[in-house]
């Protein structure tokens, strides 16, 4: 019996585990990589999904039929003016004229978003500066949703929309070429010029310089005001400013937002020498600027 147990044991006696060759161990870099890829994805898709929820939202609430009825309003006195009138909004984005080339060389844009535009069709152009990190506040993921929702309605390629914010995560730039827009790869500081084609600022609670830099850029064009911003000074009376209605759903998220638009029959009654001054602002000495400047490209050192 004794022998017997004992060669039994020697028979089940456990094997020691092989060791895997190397060739076929992962290497923890890859790894690592890998799972940070992955991540990536995930967290797009859930950002992506939030965003729809913030859309449809948008699309049942007072305040989306009633923001959009303000600034069609407005939309449609601005193309009034242009020769011919356009009959509806997004007929009359349609005829406008856009010759200037995507390819810019100071953006990257979107290769996931779907949309061609067909031959000789052209449209308004959309900017939009400082919207926030809308990954991670609502508030800022709101303000993105009525913009996608106001190109759709606009029947504007969202490649023709180029959107910053120095404050942008590797996540919502990834985000933001997934929906297919524009993202620009410097600061501007708001200094981007229209070239006479109509372009659609969207600029919800930036600092006052910004919206300074935007009007110096395309001049034709309170004590602080006047010695810190003189661009917003000056032009004060040739603006038309139509406020955004007011819920309780979206207090918080468009507040203190309205439509800035420049009527002809305004500009006109502007005096000529207004147009004279074009000195590019400098903020030194100017406290609460309310903006991130660029930074300056560091000095290249040479190799010993």
């Amino acid at each position: 019996m004794a022998a017997a147990a004992k060669a039994a044991s020697e028979r089940w006696q456990t094997a020691a585990p092989r060791r895997r060759s190397a060739a076929r161990q992962p290497r923890r870099k890859e790894v690592a990589a890998g799972g940070r890829e992955t991540d990536l994805e995930a967290n797009t898709k859930i950002v992506l999904r939030r965003l729809q929820e913030a859309e449809n939202d948008l699309l049942i609430s007072a305040f989306w039929s009633s923001a959009l009825e303000t600034v069609s309003r407005c939309l449609t006195e601005l193309l009034g003016q242009q020769k011919p009138p356009g009959r509806t909004l997004p007929e009359a984005f349609g005829s406008l004229h856009l010759d200037s080339p995507l390819g810019e060389p100071d953006v990257s844009h979107a290769s996931s978003s779907g949309e061609t535009l067909a031959p000789k069709t052209c449209h308004m152009k959309c900017v939009c500066y400082g919207i926030g990190n809308f990954a991670t506040c609502i508030t800022a993921r709101i303000q993105l949703a009525f913009l996608l929702l106001f190109l759709d309605k606009c029947q504007t390629p969202r490649s023709h929309c180029w959107v910053y914010d120095p404050l942008f995560s590797p996540l919502e730039i990834a985000v933001l070429n997934t929906l297919g827009v524009t993202v620009l790869r410097e600061n501007e500081e708001g200094k981007r010029s229209v070239r006479g084609e109509l372009t659609v600022f969207y600029m919800l609670h930036c600092g006052t310089a910004l919206y300074n830099n935007l009007l110096w850029s395309n001049w034709l064009l309170t004590r602080i005001l006047q010695k810190n911003y003189p661009y917003i000074a000056k032009i004060l009376e040739g603006l038309e400013e139509v406020e955004f209605p007011q819920t309780p759903e979206y207090m918080d998220t468009f507040n203190d937002t309205s439509v800035h638009w420049f009527p002809t029959q305004k500009l006109k009654r502007v005096p000529r020498d207004l147009w004279t001054f074009r000195e590019e602002p400098d903020y030194e000495g100017c406290e609460d600027l309310e903006i991130i400047r660029k930074t300056a490209d560091p000095p290249t050192v040479s190799p010993p």
